[in-house]
């Protein structure tokens, strides 16, 4: 199967090819995804050793820590809090780093757009 090249957008059309390929776009990738990926991995991980403990490690899990009140409850609860704050963390710095870019990028396509019409 042999690649074709990408064909140019029509005249007065945008270019999304181009644009996905600017240094703009790239850096508004970049910066989502270094964010995205380590937390996403993080989350993974702590996920993945509380199911691990509640499999192998019931004893530990069924610890009282107060009252009716367990280490597996905690944990458990735990993720939920973890969920919680990776979504704040991320809407706060999608906020502050990922939306000035993005709209930037937005305001260009539309002047571009505008001016073709």
């Amino acid at each position: 199967m042999s690649e074709t090249p990408t064909e140019a957008a029509p005249p007065g059309a945008i270019d999304y090819i181009a644009v996905e390929e600017s240094p703009r776009f790239v850096e508004l990738k970049r910066r989502q995804r270094s964010f995205v990926f380590p937390f996403a991995v993080a989350f993974l991980v702590w996920y993945f050793a509380f199911v691990l403990l509640s499999s192998f490690a019931p004893e530990f899990m069924a610890q009282p820590v107060w009252g009716a009140i367990t280490v597996g409850l905690l944990l458990g609860l735990g993720q939920f809090v973890t969920t919680f704050a990776i979504t704040m963390g991320y809407v706060s710095y999608a906020n502050r780093k990922l939306d000035p870019i993005a709209e930037e990028i937005r305001h260009d396509l539309e002047s571009r757009e505008g001016s073709a019409a």
